[in-house]
């Protein structure tokens, strides 16, 4: 089989089985997910070659995110979501993060009753990111 030929099938096996990886934490009732730190730190590690096109947002203050943050994530702190919701991607899977998962579920389901589809709450939050020493931007 020719090179090009061996890419295209090989894209025709792996879309599929990225697409199911998102939407595997369990869906909640305001229709966001949760998902865990492992998963959305694989995403995070495709980067530009992901499949599917993903933002991070952290949801902590300007102070915690200066501190250290997932790298390429935007701060839309929770308190002022809601006035910025025209800076959330609707054309993306979106992870959300805090520091330990709280505001990170308030801001889930305020993205979800405004209508945004692709949102995952990364429930452990920074503290889960650290813990496994993923890599942070400061």
């Amino acid at each position: 089989m020719n090179p090009r030929k061996l890419t295209i099938a090989m894209l025709w096996l792996l879309i599929p089985w990225t697409v199911m990886a998102c939407g595997m934490g369990d869906t909640t009732a305001e229709g966001y997910e949760n998902t865990d730190i492992k998963h959305a730190h694989s995403h995070w590690k495709q980067g530009k070659k992901s499949p599917i096109p993903f933002q991070f947002i952290d949801v902590r203050t300007a102070k915690e995110y200066s501190e250290g943050h997932v790298p390429g994530a935007i701060n839309i702190p929770v308190q002022v979501i809601a006035e910025h919701l025209n800076e959330v991607p609707k054309d993306k899977q979106v992870y959300v993060y805090c520091e330990s998962g709280v505001r990170s579920t308030k801001a889930a389901s305020l993205l979800a009753k405004s209508g945004f589809k692709n949102i995952e709450n990364m429930h452990d939050g920074m503290r889960g990111w650290r813990n496994h020493d993923y890599p942070q931007e400061k």
